[in-house]
């Protein structure tokens, strides 16, 4: 079946680039409304963005939606992997500003909001793209492929030149509550070098060790370091999924990442829908949901220090 949250959610922080303060409201929707966003600032225009793979403007430090009007939310990655983790399909967004609250880095704060608040259950089946054939991208050394499985499974692998990450790799499954178990704690990451760059840039004016890990060469900047020897591999799982259910549902088959990004993700979702040989849309009986990623989740599966 369908979810939205039982009421509203508020969540209140900054944005990690603009370093504004943001307020933002994640409302029930009806059945089959899917997620969308409206800016209730002063802003001009259609305030309604889709969260959709169409509506996705490159952006290369995070995922940005706009609509025709030029009205754009930004950073909305870990918000949409907290929607996809915990099951929620439709859901109107109000947020009075222009970025999503970075909070913690990670997607823990809004799935603990939401499971604490409580998901209601719609009179609707899902439904789900399944993958029939084989879909890949590349730009350079960077690849993202779909393939068909029974299930969303991750399989993603980084390498970076900083002794602090290297190269790391992880494949997960997941379906029953892997990702509030696995992956929602995981915070975002980048290298000092580049946290320069962006502040010289006018970028990142809201990144503090609070909300993103630091790294130099060998050393761990943030106080505390990692939650998880490979945070960094985890992250970019989890940036997937929230990149992934861009496609408008949820998807049945076997992403890999490597070296990928927000714009690669959705360059593979464009080429995805290019070729309607390559998908279908499914509805998902009640007993055969219990693949999809936020069936049965609790608020006890996150991790403790999340």
């Amino acid at each position: 079946m369908q979810h939205t949250v039982k009421s509203s959610v508020v969540f209140t922080g900054v944005g990690l680039h603009s370093g504004a303060p943001v307020r933002m409201v994640v409302n029930p929707a009806s059945a089959d409304y899917g997620i969308w966003f409206k800016r209730t600032d002063d802003v001009v225009g259609d305030r309604m963005i889709a969260a959709r793979w169409d509506a996705v403007i490159p952006s290369r430090l995070c995922t940005l939606v706009g609509n025709s009007a030029g009205v754009t939310v930004s950073t909305i990655e870990h918000l949409m992997a907290a929607l996809a983790g915990c099951g929620i399909h439709n859901a109107l967004i109000e947020i009075d500003g222009p970025e999503v609250p970075i909070l913690d880095g990670s997607a823990a704060p809004f799935v603990r909001a939401f499971l604490a608040k409580g998901l209601r259950e719609q009179d609707a089946n899902v439904r789900a793209i399944r993958i029939l054939k084989p879909v890949e991208v590349r730009e350079g050394q960077a690849v993202g492929r779909l393939e068909p499985s029974d299930m969303l499974e991750i399989d993603f692998q980084i390498d970076f030149a900083d002794e602090a990450i290297g190269r790391q790799e992880k494949s997960l499954n997941m379906s029953n509550g892997a990702f509030v178990r696995e992956l929602a704690d995981s915070r975002t990451f980048c290298r000092q070098a580049d946290v320069d760059a962006m502040l010289a840039n006018g970028l990142a004016l809201g990144g503090t060790f609070d909300n993103a890990v630091v790294v130099d060469g060998d050393r761990v900047l943030s106080p505390g370091g990692f939650r998880y020897e490979d945070e960094p591999v985890r992250h970019k799982m989890l940036d997937a999924l929230g990149d992934l259910y861009l496609a408008g549902a949820p998807i049945l088959g076997r992403y890999t990442g490597i070296r990928a990004g927000h714009a690669l993700t959705n360059r593979l979702l464009r080429a995805l829908f290019a070729r309607p040989d390559a998908w279908e849309m499914i509805e998902i009986e009640p007993k055969a949901g219990r693949k999809l990623p936020g069936v049965g989740v609790v608020a006890s599966d996150l991790p403790v220090f999340a």
